[in-house]
């Protein structure tokens, strides 16, 4: 699914529109992006949950030359599925 086909299932769903649904998305995903930034959560309870963690700093291997490389620690973004989705993709 694409930002287009959720823009569309909400002009159908709620009458509003497309400029109107494709705010509604910007600013949604606009405010998750943010509270990350903040280092705070973003909870969709039933939907999951958005948070920062810590990666470790690991070692790798560079795909081109073969030579290993340090990769630096560094946050991440992360989603955890709450439990209706979970249920809904059994």
């Amino acid at each position: 699914m694409t930002k287009d086909n959720l823009t569309d299932a909400l002009v159908k769903k709620m009458g509003i529109s497309e400029r109107q649904a494709l705010e509604c998305i910007n600013v949604l995903l606009d405010e998750i992006s943010k509270a990350l930034a903040r280092g705070e959560e973003a909870v969709l309870t039933g939907f999951g949950k958005f948070k920062v963690a810590q990666r470790k700093e690991r070692a790798g291997i560079n795909p081109k030359t073969g030579e290993k490389i340090k990769i630096p620690a560094r946050k991440a973004p992360v989603f955890k599925p709450g439990q209706t989705l979970k249920a809904a993709v059994k």
